[in-house]
């Protein structure tokens, strides 16, 4: 097959992983995740695009130490694959830093701003067969890039009644986003987190947010539990960590669940 056909025949699966609600273990989804599918065998990229850099810090990097990030890629600083990180658990890192926080300020008054993020990926689009973007806690301009970029979205959200009183609001922008942006994005699903099996609260909200919404909820509910708080302060995932763990297990299910769609 000639190069350019080659190129054109292989794309990555690009995965959001979002919620602008903070502290449904939205990060922790990614970088687990994404060593799950590295496990698989998938050659994996993951985004970090939080100026909290939260995932840049639970993947051993410093963001503090970072010279360039994606903020300088996504201003056309610097290159994507100049400022890619290497990481234990087999899967490449687009590092974050506090910088990010200015990003979305910068790029208000460019035109097509919302397509930055999907433009600067297809410089790797061969490279990799799944990446998996880490969105900020909000609907600003870089999640709309996440979503503008992606084929497919997930939706983490804590198996309790608040946790999904973002997810309709953020389902009024994915539709906004299908009409105007990306024709092709997806919603793969809703990722039940911090689950507690013992609670028929739990398990009353994973079957009214289905219903509801009409979402696919991904299975199996990935459990609470102290390992994923542990993980981090060694730049691993849980998967690395704490491998035969019920969170890892699950997350392994969801990955190979997830097989199909990429």
């Amino acid at each position: 097959m000639p190069p350019k056909a080659r190129a054109k025949a292989h794309k990555p699966a690009v995965i959001a992983v979002a919620n602008q609600k903070g502290g449904v273990a939205k990060t922790t989804s990614v970088a687990s995740l994404g060593a799950a599918f590295a496990e698989l065998g998938k050659r994996v990229l993951l985004v970090d695009l939080d100026a909290q850099a939260c995932l840049t810090f639970s993947l051993g990097v410093d963001p503090d130490a970072v010279e360039d990030s994606i903020h300088d890629v996504l201003l056309g600083q610097a290159e994507l694959a100049d400022v890619i990180v290497e990481c234990e658990d087999g899967v490449d890192l687009v590092p974050s830093s506090i910088d990010l926080a200015g990003t979305e300020a910068a790029l208000l008054g460019r035109p097509a701003r919302e397509y930055v993020l999907q433009q600067v990926l297809e410089g790797v689009s061969t490279d990799y067969d799944v990446v998996l973007l880490d969105c900020s806690p909000s609907l600003g301009v870089l999640t709309l890039n996440a979503l503008t970029a992606a084929s497919g979205l997930i939706i983490p959200m804590p198996a309790e009644m608040l946790g999904h009183r973002g997810v309709g609001q953020l389902l009024d922008t994915v539709k906004d986003v299908k009409k105007f942006l990306n024709k092709r994005l997806t919603v793969l699903g809703v990722l039940p987190t911090l689950y507690d099996g013992r609670s028929n609260h739990a398990r009353e909200v994973l079957a009214d947010v289905g219903e509801r919404y009409g979402l696919t909820v991904l299975e199996p509910p990935i459990p609470k539990t102290v390992r994923f708080a542990e993980a981090p302060a060694v730049g691993r995932s849980i998967l690395a960590t704490a491998r035969s763990s019920k969170g890892a297990a699950a997350y392994r299910d969801i990955a190979k669940g997830l097989l199909p769609h990429l």
